[in-house]
């Protein structure tokens, strides 16, 4: 016989949900501040979240669903008939509360605690990308505008985080990967991509303001469709032709009117895009095999290598000037230049770590959203801090750019799938 499910009226299914939520989730209510409910709230709608586990890209219920009858924990009930048709009697409520006691304890009113603290722990990760984001290009600007040496400046970030590598897999906090030859032979056009970007973002942010740089550098998309078309085969759709056009107009007129424009900047960030996307592309290309490494392991390893092709590269370019007496020399604060280099280091490598952590928890088309509202973040950010003057015009171009971004991480989500082949 088939188990019946038992009908509670509005009033008791709210108490009954109460009492649930407090005693079995250990999450109640009342506990949470607004706060903290209105920073989960916004990040989740911001960078819409499509799933809290590794490839499960559903919604997850952020909070509890409240309909006209009371909040519902989505905990169903279901009662034997004869506990159902008794319930009038003494014996009977006992056998109700105790079945209900046995349903509940499954973890199935668990579950939607745990989604409320994955959706809130991603929303955290979320704003401490942003954060640090932030504090790395304020200190990598106000160190590259004293130091114009961005080979250095580049070298001594992958050092830093070629230290929180081996650290972090001497001591297991991330797993020490155990690589063939080959996947390391596939590696080393990635590392050498991976260093090129980095140090062509540097050389435009020595240049230009940090607010123009990113807003050349919203331009990732067109050069990820360039290359992907050229080199993968794959043809963009209209909508994701016609979502580039405003991206190019934006930064095209954000150019015509930017008051720190230089050339070497424009073109330094332009490389970036291209050197970052064809590594994203060869990525694809190379590593998309059974024995591929995940995305955190990649980062780790071509981090040692960029520095590794870095440390003979950079005597060479801007021989060593990261010293002391060099420093004085040239009437600066070493202790200073040397602080706010670490730092900059020391942010640069957590905001990457912390972009492939959240990008386990998100689609990659949620993470390209979620990484053009950053872009603005920065953007903001560095004009308040360096009070940068911006035009209309200037502020108009980057609204554009920033916005075709945007609507081109939605319609890339529109691109058909392709059959795969038996």
């Amino acid at each position: 016989m088939r188990d019946a499910v038992l009908t509670i009226p509005p009033a008791t299914r709210a108490a009954i949900d109460g009492r649930v939520h407090s005693r079995r989730c250990g999450i109640p209510s009342h506990r949470f501040s607004s706060v903290a409910f209105g920073l989960a709230r916004t990040i989740a709608r911001l960078t819409s979240i499509d799933g809290v586990s590794g490839h499960d890209h559903r919604r997850p219920a952020l909070f509890a669903n409240f309909s006209s009858s009371g909040p519902k924990t989505g905990c169903e009930i279901n009662l034997p008939p004869s506990t159902a048709g008794t319930r009038n009697s003494k014996s009977g409520r006992l056998r109700f509360r105790r079945a209900r006691r046995e349903q509940l304890g499954t973890g199935g009113c668990k579950s939607a605690g745990g989604s409320l603290m994955k959706t809130l722990y991603v929303g955290v990760l979320v704003a401490l990308w942003y954060l640090f984001n932030i504090y790395f290009n304020i200190y990598n600007k106000q160190v590259l505008k004293v130091y114009p040496y961005p080979v250095t400046i580049t070298t001594a970030q992958f050092a830093v985080g070629t230290v929180f590598v081996l650290f972090s897999w001497a001591t297991n906090i991330i797993k020490r990967p155990k690589i063939t030859s080959s996947q390391l032979l596939v590696m080393v056009p990635l590392a050498i991509a991976h260093t090129l970007g980095n140090l062509f973002t540097n050389m435009s942010l020595g240049k230009v303001a940090v607010s123009f740089t990113h807003t050349i550098k919203a331009m990732e998309p067109f050069f990820s469709v360039f290359l992907s078309a050229m080199f993968l085969g794959e043809t963009p759709t209209l909508p994701v032709v016609l979502s580039l056009a405003p991206v190019v107009g934006g930064v095209v007129l954000a150019s015509l009117t930017e008051a720190s424009f230089n050339w070497i900047g424009f073109w330094s960030a332009m490389a970036s895009n291209l050197t970052n996307q064809g590594r994203n592309v060869v990525s694809k290309k190379l590593m998309d095999q059974k024995e591929s490494l995940d995305n955190m392991t990649i980062f780790s390893i071509i981090t040692v290598m960029s520095f590794l092709l870095m440390v003979p590269v950079t005597p060479l370019m801007e021989g060593i000037k990261f010293t002391p007496s060099f420093l004085q020399s040239a009437g600066l604060d070493v202790k200073e230049v040397f602080v706010r280099s670490l730092l900059a280091a020391i942010y640069y490598h957590a905001y990457q770590q912390l972009s492939y952590m959240i990008l386990a928890y998100m689609s990659p088309v949620t993470h390209s959203v979620a990484n053009c509202v950053k872009r603005v973040v920065v953007i903001v950010s560095a004009v308040l801090f360096f009070s940068t003057p911006v035009s209309r015009v200037n502020a108009l171009g980057t609204a554009i750019a920033l916005a075709g971004v945007f609507l081109y991480s939605r319609v890339t989500k529109l691109r058909p799938k392709k059959p795969k082949s038996a």
